[in-house]
């Protein structure tokens, strides 16, 4: 159960919610602890092997997805990286990515084949989504007629910001934005395609990019739970919630209590921290089609 990390020769680069990130130099090293976060706010507890599982799914997306748009995987192998100690090699082995720098584009990019979650909310209030108007008819968790491309500002602290694809273009030039578009378009279409095979519906899910040299590539994770929706297909009705592997059991624990959503958050037992692990651990095995051990 690893939270935090800590190296001895290489410099902390970043630590996010989930991810520390260090500098190797030439490249960089991401490391998926087991930490967790709820309403922008990281728990006291960890979820075991929580990090090693997102690594996997994004290694196995990475692998699969590589030929669709390149992306920034150097490495898994931390035998690899000088200068680690014995203790270091086994914190960091199957929880770490070694990968390229880039220059990462301040926008996430977000596609959208059904309507969840704040897409349904503003659907709900105004027939849009990030502006873009959509026929009346649509009921929560409606798979939309094609997927629709809704970008988001990125924020270091609190929630993302939905915004117009022209925002995006102002944001990012708009060559850069229409091929972050066309990439995350493909990405989404043959991952979609890839999981219907397996009973899954991708709801919807949320990529990042960087530039090197010139060419666009794909960074961060890659569809994992945390930045996708995952829907079970056989119990797919719309008109409500689905049967999801994200962390909602987390969420709806967190809603019963008198929590302000305000750090410190509480402590949480030992059912959620199992419920939760079962859910990444059932979808590792549904996405990939590998047993986790």
């Amino acid at each position: 159960m690893v939270h935090t990390t800590s190296l001895s020769a290489y410099p902390l680069f970043r630590r996010g919610k989930v991810r520390d990130v260090y500098d190797l130099g030439d490249s960089l090293l991401m490391v998926a602890t087991d930490r967790i976060s709820a309403f922008d706010v990281v728990m006291q507890e960890t979820i075991p092997d929580k990090g090693a599982l997102l690594t996997a799914i994004s290694a196995y997306w990475f692998e699969t997805l590589g030929s669709v748009v390149p992306n920034h995987i150097i490495s898994y192998d931390v035998s690899t990286i000088k200068g680690l100690t014995p203790e270091e090699q086994v914190l960091l082995t199957g929880r770490s990515m070694i990968v390229r720098k880039t220059s990462p584009l301040p926008v996430e990019c977000v596609v959208r084949g059904y309507l969840a979650g704040s897409g349904w909310k503003e659907y709900n209030a105004s027939r849009t989504v990030c502006g873009i108007p959509l026929p009346d008819g649509y009921e929560e968790s409606s798979k939309l007629t094609e997927p629709i491309f809704t970008p988001a500002t990125k924020a270091e602290e609190g929630h993302d910001e939905n915004i117009a694809f022209e925002q995006a273009a102002e944001i990012l030039g708009s060559d850069v934005a229409s091929i972050v578009r066309d990439h995350s378009f493909a990405l989404f279409n043959s991952a979609s395609k890839d999981v219907e095979s397996k009973g899954l519906i991708l709801a919807d899910t949320k990529f990042e990019f960087g530039v090197i040299d010139g060419e666009v590539i794909l960074i961060d994770e890659a569809l994992t739970p945390d930045s996708s929706r995952y829907w079970l297909a056989s119990e797919y009705a719309p008109g409500t919630s689905q049967y999801n592997f994200d962390k909602q059991i987390l969420r709806d624990w967190l809603e019963t209590t008198d929590w302000n959503k305000t750090y410190p958050p509480p402590s949480l037992p030992s059912s959620v921290i199992e419920g939760t692990r079962a859910k990444y651990i059932e979808a590792f095995e549904r996405i990939t089609g590998r047993t986790w051990l």
